[in-house]
């Protein structure tokens, strides 16, 4: 349990070309890549969470 068998990706596949139609489907399909690529990229250039550990101010005097 928990893993799709080829008869789930068959009703998986028949769905979306119903609902999107086989002309469609190739530009539905680059869209989902693009947005795909465009979320690495973001995850990759995402910035520190925090300021460096030299810069954090700690102890009773703290704030």
């Amino acid at each position: 349990m928990g893993s799709f068998s080829l008869m789930h990706w068959i009703v998986v596949l028949a769905i979306v070309l119903l609902l999107f139609g086989a002309s469609k489907l190739p530009t539905v399909m680059g869209d989902v890549a693009k947005g795909m690529k465009a979320f690495k990229a973001g995850l990759k250039d995402e910035p520190a969470a925090g300021p460096p550990a030299s810069d954090r101010i700690t102890g009773p005097n703290a704030g």
